[in-house]
């Protein structure tokens, strides 16, 4: 009778601690500060300030100065109103798909059309639906003469 009463006091104990400690699993939120693998306030604190900063450095910069780079390989599709230049930068690819524009080139040289083979020099009129190349920034693009509607893969300022 004796190991009986001890035997049922040890189970009632046993039960309340794994009451109390199931409780204590259940209840705890991760992402709060006492989370040992990553805390909440490291996250607030720390990532997404370094993520801001670099969004703001990556883009702001060059929104702010009416530059325009692609994070991607892919091609944009632009309006442009006309009478406004499109500066292009190196390795800058167009396609024009509505509109008309005239080539801007340099003493160095034009915009390469690589669809017929040609270097398009200053004046020339932009050829719909071929794919040119902006070689290098030094000032290359194009004007739109009427509104456009060009396909851009690279960076470019409209101005």
């Amino acid at each position: 009778m004796k190991n009986r009463k001890r035997l049922l006091g040890a189970g009632i104990t046993l039960c309340i601690c794994l009451v109390v400690i199931g409780t204590a699993v259940v209840f705890s939120a991760p992402g709060d500060t006492d989370d040992p693998v990553v805390t909440k306030s490291y996250i607030v604190d720390q990532v997404i300030p370094e993520i801001k900063a670099y969004i703001d450095e990556r883009f702001g910069i060059a929104a702010s100065e009416g530059v325009v780079t692609p994070s991607s390989d892919s091609y944009m599709v632009v309006n442009v109103s006309a009478g406004k230049k499109v500066i292009c930068e190196a390795g800058t690819e167009l396609i024009l798909r509505m509109g008309q524009g005239t080539i801007i080139a340099t003493a160095k040289g034009g915009l390469a059309d690589t669809t017929s083979g040609y270097d398009l020099a200053n004046g020339t009129a932009m050829p719909s639906n071929h794919q040119l190349v902006v070689p290098v920034a030094d000032g290359r693009g194009f004007t739109a003469d009427t509104d456009v509607i060009v396909m851009i893969k690279g960076g470019y300022s409209i101005q």
